[in-house]
């Protein structure tokens, strides 16, 4: 019977365990393949309206990264302002979703390596 137990505990654990991992999984839009999360839609809306999400995708960058790409092209792209929470959105989910990653670059080459 001890053994029973302890089989149905381990057995309940793993199941929990395995849920956890699921969940944390990142889920992406079909059409997109944007990160879905709060302020996806925001995003969708006023990003690829002018350039494809692979732009978004493909990029990290932290929050004043980001600023300074939408501010960049308001500059010099035709960008719309943004009113504050639309842009507050907009910048939460970037900075959320597409944060510099450690592995998304390479190392710099060494100082002998250079030309």
């Amino acid at each position: 019977m001890k053994l029973f137990k302890k089989t149905f505990v381990a057995l309940g654990l793993l199941t929990l365990l395995s849920s956890f991992s699921f969940a944390a999984e990142k889920q992406y839009d079909k059409e997109t393949g944007l990160i879905i999360d709060s302020g996806m839609e925001v995003v969708r809306a006023n990003c690829t309206v002018c350039h494809s999400a692979k732009f978004i995708t493909l990029q990290r960058g932290d929050r004043q990264t980001w600023l300074d790409m939408i501010r960049w092209m308001q500059d010099s792209q035709g960008l719309w302002q943004f009113d504050a929470q639309t842009e507050k959105t907009i910048l939460d989910y970037l900075e959320k979703n597409y944060a510099p990653d450690k592995a998304s670059r390479r190392q710099n080459l060494s100082k002998d390596l250079l030309p």
